[in-house]
């Protein structure tokens, strides 16, 4: 799918730009839904706006638990806890727009409202591709982190010190990984920007349009095989002067809070709807926060009435995050991720205990540059089994996003009234 611009004017309503048919095709599974057995689960036909937007605030409340057994503020674990809680709010939104007939989303004022969240929600498709590119940079930091893990851990003889060639090793593949993340860092997103993707076209049609043919990029140019360029053109990209801060401010900026005469008039569904728009704008920018993206900043503001049940959730969620990222130990880091402060912080203790060592390692040195090495190893194994389902809960909130909006813009395109 082409890349959106904060800037662009906004698309028709009735333009999704690719049938849905396709891009289910195009999609990889993602988790079974929730069961309704489970009695944390609302059904969808007996959820009302009220009711979802208390649903909203208790998923939300849940990501800020101090539970012992939670995952950590985010974390690999975490950040998929708050893409489920996403994607159930937004099925659930979906099934409360339709519930009292499809009708009902196309007459006014709720059409203006579900117009303007689909408009935002567009926004969020290029976020998806970027962080999706962020992942892809992850891995091949965990590449380098594992080569150092592997070399350090591969001694034939146990019992014996680590070798000169060992350490030398391991530490060039530490200060390779160090100069990736400062080019990541100090160059607004480095390899990203040239590698971004959509979810919205596979990778073997793209490769088949890859295969000796130039093909124009969605910022204008083109690109063939063999240039510096060429990763573009095997796939949609957005454009080099694309920003993700920049995306984040259009998703979130004036958020129309509805006034008392359109909650009474739409049931309370005008509620819903900013309920819905405010989800959405936390959690990409929660993943921006937490992923390496071309251009990443959390500048955008933020605030909501206190008078809406989520309110108080949706709020301290933010402020954590926002928190976080003031902490001076995470100020310059290429995303809040913990696996990423953790690979930072390992490279750096293990390239400090090696510096200037001496051979044959003294036994204590060669115990600390060991644990160091376990370390490594542990958010390698962290990284392998964490990155490939976040990254399948990103592209099912890409593909929940275009199926959604292009359900109900079908239906916002009929005369008012008709089903």
């Amino acid at each position: 799918m082409p890349a959106t611009d904060s800037s662009s004017a906004a698309a028709p309503l009735t333009s999704i730009g690719r049938s849905i048919r396709s891009l289910r095709r195009d999609q990889i599974p993602s988790f079974p839904p929730p069961s309704t057995a489970d009695p944390t689960h609302h059904a969808s036909s007996d959820l009302e706006p009220d009711a979802f937007q208390r649903r909203a605030a208790d998923l939300l409340s849940d990501l800020l638990a101090a539970d012992p057994s939670s995952p950590d503020l985010l974390s690999l674990a975490w950040t998929r806890r708050l893409l489920d809680s996403f994607l159930l709010c937004l099925e659930e939104f979906r099934a409360l727009l339709f519930a009292s007939g499809a009708a009902a989303a196309a007459r006014p004022p709720l059409d203006r409202l579900v117009a303007d969240f689909f408009e935002r929600a567009v926004k969020a498709l290029d976020l998806c591709n970027a962080v999706r590119d962020g992942l892809d940079l992850v891995r091949q930091w965990r590449k380098h982190l594992a080569i150092a893990a592997s070399v350090l851990a591969s001694s034939p003889d146990p019992a014996a010190p680590l070798g000169e060639a060992q350490i030398r090793r391991a530490r060039k593949a530490l200060t390779d990984l160090t100069i990736l993340m400062l080019d990541d860092r100090d160059g607004g997103g480095g390899v990203v920007g040239q590698r971004n993707r959509s979810f919205g076209r596979g990778n073997r049609d793209a490769r088949a349009h890859g295969q000796g043919h130039h093909r124009r990029s969605s910022s204008g140019g083109s690109s063939g095989a063999g240039s510096s360029n060429h990763l573009r053109s095997l796939s949609w990209s957005v454009s080099r002067a694309w920003s993700a801060a920049r995306q984040l401010q259009a998703i979130g900026g004036g958020l129309p809070v509805p006034r008392p005469h359109d909650i009474a008039a739409t049931g309370g569904l005008a509620s819903a709807v900013y309920t819905m728009s405010a989800v959405l704008f936390v959690v990409a920018w929660a993943l921006v926060a937490a992923i390496p993206c071309q251009d990443r900043g959390l500048q955008a503001h933020f605030s909501v009435p206190r008078n809406f049940p989520w309110s108080g959730p949706v709020t301290t969620l933010y402020e954590r995050i926002l928190e976080e990222s003031k902490k001076k130990e995470r100020k310059n880091s290429c995303g809040l991720l913990k696996e990423i402060h953790q690979i930072e912080l390992c490279s750096r203790h293990l390239i400090e205990i090696t510096d200037a060592a001496e051979f044959p390692l003294p036994e204590e040195k060669d115990a600390e540059v060991r644990e160091a090495a376990q370390e490594l190893v542990q958010v390698c194994e962290s990284l392998k089994d964490g990155l490939d389902p976040l990254e399948r809960q990103v592209r099912e909130m890409f593909h929940r996003i275009v199926r959604t909006r292009t359900e109900i813009l079908d239906c916002l395109s009929r005369p008012h009234g008709t089903e």
